[in-house]
């Protein structure tokens, strides 16, 4: 990671904001070559760790509701596949369908 700060015109750093908010590094906003002011983050942001969080969860949620409805793992997967080999044989006949 570079320790220099990264320096960006005010156009640039405007369109690219959300970029730099989840960066954690400082960056120099310039106007004309000219230094105008600093964005300078508060926070550290760790990408991937809200939905690591969001995925841990579903998977906790996932867990309740199968035990819940008594359905084994096995039936759930079966189920899974059907559906699954349901929506490929759609998606061939409209492929056909559009030849």
């Amino acid at each position: 990671m570079s320790t220099g700060i990264a320096k960006v015109g005010v156009r640039e750093f405007r369109e690219h904001l959300p970029q730099y908010l989840m960066t954690a590094s400082p960056v120099a906003v310039t106007r004309h070559g000219e230094t105008i002011g600093f964005y300078i983050p508060a926070r550290q942001h760790h990408p991937g760790q809200m939905e690591l969080e969001a995925l841990q969860q579903a998977a906790v949620n996932l867990e309740k509701l199968i035990s819940e409805s008594r359905i084994t793992e096995e039936e759930l997967f079966a189920e899974y596949r059907a559906l699954k080999q349901a929506k490929k044989s759609k998606k061939k006949k409209t492929e056909k369908r559009n030849r």
